[in-house]
C-alpha cells in the first residue's frame, strides 16, 4: 500500500511538471499576444505592405503607423529616411548605430546608447549588401558585450533596403531613424533562445 501511494505522488508529480512545461508553440502563443499588446496600448497603427509601397516606402509617424514586413514578420516605422545613400549592390560599410532597446514581454527598457550622444559608446556594425540581401556583424558596442554575440540581429538589417545611410553634413541633413518591434526570429541571440519579441529605436548613419 505504502508502495503504492509513493508510486501515485510521483505520476502527480510528473504530471504537474508537464503541465508546467511551456513548448515552443506556448513561447511563440506568449510572444503574439504581447506583441499585440503593445501595439494596442501606443496605439500603433498596422499598415500592409501594398499601403506601404502607395505611400512611397513611408510610414505616417502623425498617425503612428508601422508597416508589417511578411517576410521577416519585423514591424518598422520610419520616422526619418536619412541623408545621403542607400547602401549600394555590393558595397560593404561601416554603420553607426545609437538605440534603445524594450524587452516587450517583460515590459521593461534593457539597453541604450543613446541617453548622452557624446559619450555613449556608438555600436558599430560592419554590413554588406549581396543583391539586397543584408549581412553584418558588430566591430563595437553595447549589443556584443551585451548578448555575447557579435551577430547583427537580422531585424536590425531590414530596414536597409529603405533608409540612406549618409553623414550629415549640412543643418538640415538628418540622420535615418526606425523603430521596430522585433519578434524572436530575427532578434538577438536571448531573443531566439527565449521567444522574445523587442522593441528597438535605431539610428544609421556611416562611420566617418
Amino acid at each position: 500500500m505504502k508502495k503504492l501511494l509513493l508510486i501515485c505522488i510521483a505520476a502527480v508529480a510528473v504530471l504537474a511538471s508537464c503541465n508546467d512545461y511551456e513548448t515552443y508553440g506556448d513561447k511563440k502563443e506568449k510572444e503574439r499576444n504581447a506583441i499585440s499588446k503593445f501595439i494596442s496600448d501606443y496605439g500603433i497603427l498596422v499598415i500592409d505592405e501594398d499601403q506601404f509601397v502607395l505611400q512611397g516606402c513611408t510610414t505616417d509617424t502623425a498617425r503612428n503607423e508601422y508597416v508589417k514586413l511578411n517576410k521577416s514578420g519585423v514591424y518598422m516605422q520610419i520616422a526619418r529616411p536619412g541623408c545621403g545613400e542607400k547602401l549600394k549592390d555590393g558595397e560593404t560599410a561601416n554603420i553607426c548605430c545609437r538605440f534603445r532597446e524594450f524587452d516587450i514581454e517583460a515590459d521593461t527598457a534593457t539597453f541604450r546608447n543613446n541617453v548622452d550622444v557624446y559619450s555613449a559608446t556608438v555600436d558599430v556594425m560592419r554590413v554588406t549588401n549581396t543583391s539586397g540581401t543584408f549581412s553584418g556583424s558588430f566591430t563595437k558596442g553595447i549589443m556584443i558585450s551585451a548578448y555575447a554575440s557579435a551577430s547583427v540581429p537580422a531585424g536590425w538589417l531590414v530596414p536597409l533596403a529603405y533608409i540612406k545611410v549618409g553623414r550629415s553634413k549640412s543643418l538640415t541633413d538628418e540622420k535615418a531613424k526606425v523603430r521596430l518591434i522585433v519578434p524572436h526570429s530575427q532578434g538577438h541571440t536571448i531573443a531566439a533562445q527565449d521567444v522574445l519579441p523587442y522593441f528597438y529605436e535605431i539610428t544609421y548613419e556611416k562611420e566617418a
